[in-house]
């Protein structure tokens, strides 16, 4: 089994947090006026839209490399709805758009990357959260 830990802290003077992984950082934040936020980083949801589509950006990768086809153009949009109190994500859609590096499609390279994708496989199977203190 493989396993990743990230980190992440307040950062002092503003009432968001700084995530890492590495020497990898994001901002974590609010929407500016939210619950103290003032827009500094992304919000949950967003990271949750860039995990599902960064993951699959590089699967692509995986796989174009696996197949042996030399990507070009690669366009990923990722739309996530929303509903309910607490809020909670109900669906996403990926659209994306992938060609080889001579413009052909690279629907099989597609094909591939939907098999292997850790985020979206991960989420349409259900993956148990917990929520625990720290020692």
């Amino acid at each position: 089994m493989v396993t990743v830990t990230v980190e992440l802290r307040n950062v002092e003077g503003t009432q968001a947090a700084m995530g890492w992984a590495g020497s990898h950082t994001v901002v974590v934040d609010r929407p500016e006026g939210k619950a103290g936020g003032q827009g500094l980083g992304f919000n949950g949801a967003q990271l949750l839209a860039l995990a599902l589509g960064g993951c699959f950006c590089n699967d692509l990768r995986y796989a174009a490399d696996e197949m042996g086809v030399s990507l070009g153009k690669i366009a990923i949009s990722v739309i996530l709805e929303l509903e309910g109190k607490p809020i909670i994500a109900k669906s996403a859609v990926m659209k994306v758009a992938c060609h080889g590096q001579d413009g052909t499609s690279a629907e099989q390279v597609v094909e591939r990357a939907k098999a292997i994708c850790m985020v979206s496989n991960s989420l349409r199977r259900g993956v148990a959260v917990s929520i625990e203190p720290a020692a």
